[in-house]
């Protein structure tokens, strides 16, 4: 039998004076009613209640438990309560993973909007370009810039980036213009240390898939450093358009060879689980979705679970 559920029995029985009255109280019969008081007795192995045929009173250690029960089920009805809330608003420590350039190009003003919508949450962001494991470090979400998702991890599509090769007009000038992607070949090129192909670029252009092996005259781990290496000259990059878009747009950098495409790469959110979703983790996702989908162009795809 459960105690907490005898010793609310017992408590409703003192409350109502009777056994009778405590089984139309708690919608149960009288002799279930008697059974529950009557284990919590033996149980505690003392009297709680005098019986008589028309009266239940209260024993003297009957009276000292039934203080200490109204407190510890006071108890446990507010902790239920203070649970049920957080199931219902969003609250506590969000824990976010993102990589660097992306978080400091978007995720200030997000997680700025966030925390208006949602006061109670605390948004942890750590920024970082290495693959981190959500599950063993503890992170509730990560953003993740990739063409395929890990398939053990949850993913909603955001948006697509586009990837640009640029430079910087004076390094055009005194370089020359590449017309072809094979030109790479005899230009500085500012690589990203994380590019899976490494030192061979592959793209798309009007005669299909080509390639060129380019020399790096730097190399980095992170996008900004790099567009911001290229504004100053030192050569091409290849850089998605949340870090160079800006950039180009203003005539810093100049795009090119717009004739060849490097294929989009999907900007997701990823969780590890749909089971039990904390209100914090769905509402920032909820969030994201919904942003991206007001600013940026965006997979037709709902929620997909990476295969």
């Amino acid at each position: 039998m459960d105690t907490l559920e005898a010793m609310r029995v017992f408590a409703t029985v003192v409350e109502r004076s009777g056994f009778s009255a405590a089984a139309d109280a708690l919608d149960m019969s009288t002799p279930s009613v008697t059974r529950h008081v009557a284990w919590l007795e033996q149980r505690l192995g003392t009297r709680l209640l005098n019986r008589t045929t028309r009266h239940v009173s209260l024993t003297s250690a009957g009276a000292t438990y039934h203080e200490r029960c109204l407190k510890l089920l006071a108890e446990f009805e507010a902790t239920e309560a203070a649970l049920t809330a957080q199931t219902l608003e969003p609250s506590g420590t969000l824990r976010v993973n993102a990589p660097v350039s992306f978080g400091i190009a978007r995720l200030g003003d997000l997680v700025t909007r966030f925390s208006r919508l949602h006061p109670q949450v605390v948004v942890d962001v750590d920024l970082s370009d290495r693959l981190v494991d959500l599950v063993e470090e503890g992170y509730d979400v990560a953003i993740r810039i990739t063409r395929e998702p890990a398939p053990s991890l949850i993913a909603r599509p955001l948006a697509e980036a586009q990837i640009m090769l640029c430079a910087a007009p004076a390094y055009l000038r005194q370089a020359g213009t590449p017309q072809r992607l094979s030109d790479l070949a005899s230009h500085q090129v500012l690589g990203y240390r994380y590019w899976t192909g490494g030192d061979e670029w592959r793209l798309h252009g009007p005669d299909g898939e080509e390639s060129v092996r380019v020399r790096e005259s730097m190399r980095a781990n992170n996008g900004d450093l790099l567009r911001e290496a290229a504004i100053a000259g030192m050569g091409i990059t290849l850089q998605p358009d949340f870090i160079v878009g800006e950039a180009v747009a203003d005539g810093r950098l100049v795009r090119l060879l717009p004739q060849y495409q490097v294929p989009a790469v999907r900007i997701y959110a990823v969780y590890a689980s749909r089971s039990h979703l904390a209100p914090k983790v769905r509402s920032f996702i909820d969030f994201l979705v919904e942003t991206f989908e007001n600013t940026c162009p965006r997979p037709a795809s709902g929620l997909t679970q990476a295969a």
